[in-house]
């Protein structure tokens, strides 16, 4: 299980980025959509040299949902190949910064060659232990939740497992984050104010932030703003503001 480093306590020890916008940044410009997709890698490689720079231990990128394959089909492909550019030109500086690199969604409905070579990559990571990026492709949080009730269900009709032992902790640990910590900040650029399926469970107690910004253009001082605002804010998880000032807010 992955250690989570030491970092100063009024940062958050893990981000979540909604990456939304590229489609409308293109089109702006009178650009192809993919071109936007483009442009949104390399803002994903700020965000990444950001949360290194900060020591932020953890950053999960929604880059594709399970939502996303009603695109077109040219979007689509044109998506998967701009992720499989990213692993082929980032994975020796992510290696080389000693991130560890993981995914969460259903990998198996991705392209054959694709899937291949992200299992390459989370393998020649797989001892890193400085951050993690994170990449939710093919996830959708209710499914998530689903298939953490179905696993839980096999357990309890099996009799592995008796109804009045299944805690939270121990659905948790059934979702594809299990031994993770949840994100304290999430982040949703493009303006929208909905989370869109992602991390549903996980993100409960989370901090969010909404930004006009599109992706392409949330640079690191955009990035650091976020940071600000989750850093301005009290975390009481269901205690009183006395309560967390008298420093019994830490759950």
């Amino acid at each position: 299980m992955f250690s989570v480093p030491d970092q100063a306590s009024d940062l958050p020890r893990h981000i979540a980025i909604i990456m939304d916008g590229n489609g409308r940044w293109a089109r702006r410009r009178l650009l192809p959509r993919l071109e936007g997709h483009r442009q949104g890698a390399k803002a994903v490689r700020k965000a990444v040299e950001y949360c290194r720079r900060r020591g932020i231990a953890m950053l999960t990128l929604y880059a594709f949902s399970t939502e996303n394959w009603q695109r077109p089909k040219s979007e689509v492909s044109g998506l998967m190949e701009l992720l499989s550019q990213y692993l082929e030109s980032e994975l020796d500086e992510l290696h080389s910064h000693d991130i560890k690199l993981m995914t969460i969604g259903d990998l198996g409905s991705l392209p054959h060659g694709l899937k291949a070579r992200i299992e390459a990559a989370i393998d020649k990571t797989r001892d890193n232990s400085s951050m993690i990026l994170n990449i939710a492709l093919s996830y959708g949080g209710r499914r998530d939740i689903v298939n953490a009730a179905v696993k839980l269900s096999r357990a309890l009709k099996s009799g592995a497992l008796a109804e009045s032992e299944v805690t939270e902790e121990m659905f948790a640990g059934c979702l594809a984050t299990a031994g993770l910590p949840d994100p304290d900040l999430l982040i949703r650029t493009g303006g929208e104010l909905r989370i869109s399926n992602f991390l549903l469970w996980q993100c409960a107690y989370s901090e969010l932030y909404f930004t006009p910004t599109l992706w392409p253009d949330f640079d690191e001082s955009a990035m650091d703003q976020a940071v600000q605002a989750y850093r301005s804010r009290q975390r009481r998880f269901g205690k009183t503001s006395e309560q967390v000032e008298a420093g019994q807010g830490a759950i």
